[in-house]
């Protein structure tokens, strides 16, 4: 019988609606019972007569734990795909949920030695609000006491901002901008639903409030050698950092040879098309595909440096590879996105070295 403390919902999701549990290869199983004995859970038992496993009790797998599999040393026990996990994760109910727990257990998970950051926490005011798509939202900040500023960051890195008088966790925020030298940010914000910041972004802020900010934080900034052509692949709101990186480019290498992939739903979604004219105004090595997911797959019009393909990201690179050539590559999206980009990059055989990543919060 399945065990009540193993099978009570998994950060607010009913067990039962959560399709994950092992399952034997029976061709492949040896009968060495070290899945039965290893698991303190109790999900297998072992049939004496077959000298084989038996899944007995699968909803008291851990969710999301595959170390039978790992253990197993004929490589005979199958799980689903761990993308079955991360939807979950990426789901408004499950992030809240984790949230609480933190919150209310803060007493015991909180750790017990302060480690030293190189981010510091300022005030930023909000100077001005455009709602440039359905659900996203362009929001400039200064500083909100002369001195006090985030002037110092590099292209490509983010921020955790607070929600004013709320005791949530910070949400974190790639600044959309390289510095200007007067400690203005720009952000890009979509809307999540159910989203507890994002809700209170939409529907509460405005200009004039102040907000609390930490940063800068994040690695996702230039690596590349000056020569080196570059391959700039974003999904979303992921555009935020790859306009940051594109911002400084264009101002110190206009001349370099840059590819832009940035991919959304549907083609009336591009909410930053001003921007990217912009950069390809003062840049003229810069080429931009806008890859729209809705639809088949393939070239939908050319103007100019501005492709407009049908398809996904990954659609629109594995149908122009030759994009890939000798270039640096930086991605930045939604979790879904990214692994999907990295197992077309592998396919490829495209050198890890060459390969930087980022993801954005929500």
């Amino acid at each position: 019988m399945p065990n009540p403390q193993f099978t009570k919902p998994w950060h607010g999701v009913p067990r039962d609606q959560i399709h994950w549990s092992p399952s034997i290869i029976e061709d492949a199983c040896i009968g060495c019972g070290t899945c039965v004995t290893g698991c303190s859970r109790l999900v297998y038992r072992f049939d004496f007569d077959r000298k084989k496993p038996v899944v007995v009790d699968p909803l008291n797998c851990m969710v999301g734990c595959t170390t039978c599999a790992n253990t197993c040393p004929a490589h005979a026990i199958a799980f689903p795909p761990i993308e079955t996990v991360l939807a979950l994760e990426g789901s408004g109910q499950v992030r809240h949920a984790v949230e609480d727990d933190l919150l209310a257990r803060r007493d015991v998970l909180a750790a017990t030695e302060s480690l030293p950051h190189p981010d510091r926490i300022i005030l930023l005011d909000v100077v001005h609000i455009e709602h440039i798509g359905k659900d996203v939202m362009r929001v400039q900040f200064k500083p909100a006491q002369p001195g006090e500023c985030f002037c110092e960051f590099s292209p490509g890195q983010y921020i955790e901002l607070w929600q004013p008088e709320s005791s949530h966790l910070s949400r974190s925020y790639s600044i959309a901008n390289s510095p200007h030298g007067d400690g203005n940010i720009t952000l890009h914000i979509r809307r999540v639903e159910g989203g507890r910041f994002t809700d209170w972004a939409f529907n509460d802020m405005k200009v004039g409030d102040t907000v609390q900010a930490r940063g800068p934080l994040g690695s996702f900034t230039m690596r590349s050698r000056p020569e080196t052509p570059l391959l700039f692949m974003a999904g979303g709101t992921g555009l935020a950092p790859v306009l940051a990186l594109l911002e400084q480019q264009s101002r110190f290498a206009p001349q370099r040879d840059m590819v832009l992939i940035w991919g959304m739903q549907n083609p009336d979604a591009f909410y930053a098309l001003d921007d990217l004219h912009a950069l390809m105004a003062q840049a003229p090595g810069l080429q931009v595909y806008l890859a729209s997911a809705e639809g088949g797959v393939g070239q939908a019009s050319v103007d100019g440096r501005l492709h407009r393909f049908i398809g996904t990201v990954v659609d629109a690179l594995t149908q122009n590879l030759a994009l890939l050539g000798t270039r640096d590559v930086y991605v930045a999206g939604p979790p879904v996105m990214l692994r999907e980009v990295v197992r077309t990059l592998e396919a490829e055989h495209v050198d890890s070295a060459r390969v930087h990543i980022d993801s954005f919060g929500v």
